[in-house]
């Protein structure tokens, strides 16, 4: 997401430690009304939600949204499938890159852009147990070279 755009509303951050994220799409989502409302709350999961492409179509699955307070009977199902909105390109090109193993299509960010909610879709390869130990270690190297500079400036 381009800085200064959008509010962003949930961020999936289990997505960067389980893949490595090659490409990102801007893309649209098909809500209901109580759903908006929901989102705008900052009522919204995006744990364990991925995408899948069906049909020439892409659908977001297991993303939580909660039901709207004032919404009574007209209230969603928290766990429905929502439909994205690509071009029909990204859809042909993402169809390529889900045929090949190892890649998946995971929700990064939910964010509203000029109204309307935005999902930042990433295309993930999946990453290996020694891969996310990896990832750790050059963290914690470097927070330590980090706090070792800012201990070095204090004195």
């Amino acid at each position: 997401m381009p800085k200064g755009e959008g509010k962003l509303i949930a961020q999936n951050k289990k997505a960067h430690h389980d893949y490595f994220i090659e490409e990102t799409y801007e893309t649209g989502i098909v809500l209901q009304g109580t759903e908006i409302k929901s989102i705008r709350n900052g009522r919204v999961n995006l744990k364990d939600s991925f995408a899948r492409v069906q049909n020439g179509e892409v659908f977001l699955h297991n993303m939580h949204v909660s039901p709207y307070e004032q919404g009574n009977r007209y209230n969603h199902d928290p766990l429905r499938t929502r439909k994205l909105l690509l071009h029909k390109r990204e859809i042909s090109k993402l169809i390529g890159y889900t045929k090949e193993t190892g890649y998946s299509l995971v929700p990064l960010k939910l964010y509203l852009k000029n109204g309307f909610a935005k999902v930042l879709l990433g295309l993930g390869k999946g990453k290996k147990k020694y891969d996310k130990r990896d990832d750790l270690k050059k963290k914690e190297a470097k927070r330590d070279i980090e706090r070792a500079f800012r201990d070095r400036q204090k004195d």
